[in-house]
């Protein structure tokens, strides 16, 4: 039973982030119409930077399949862990309304990450 609810919870977990980064590239989510000035200037800053956006987009997208798939879960889990540090801080900072959404996601992050800490043990040793 616990595999399978972590198997659904997954899915949407790498489903989302598969999304957010083909939305870096195809922009076919529109902006909220109501940001707060601080989070329009990340984003300016972002653009300016020309590969800053598309390198998240790719990891979001590798990170996502990996997610998915049982087997290599747990290299989704960490390839995806600084972005859900930065998705999180940047809620913190710019956008205190989305912090729950991303708490959320972090757990699920930290989840996968403590229910596969049995294959980062030799990197740790």
């Amino acid at each position: 039973m616990k595999n399978k609810i972590l198997f659904g919870i997954c899915l949407l977990f790498g489903l989302l982030f598969i999304n957010s980064g083909l939305n870096k590239f195809f922009n076919y989510m529109p902006m909220p119409e109501e940001m707060p000035e601080s989070m329009l200037n990340v984003m300016e800053a972002f653009t300016t930077i020309g590969w800053l956006l598309p390198l998240v987009g790719i990891v979001e997208i590798i990170a996502g399949l990996f997610f998915i798939i049982p087997k290599t879960r747990a290299l989704g889990a960490v390839m995806m862990l600084p972005i859900m540090v930065g998705i999180v801080l940047t809620h913190i900072v710019n956008i205190p309304d989305g912090l729950p959404m991303a708490i959320v996601l972090i757990l699920i992050n930290l989840w996968v990450l403590f229910e596969n800490r049995e294959k980062y043990a030799h990197i740790i040793k």
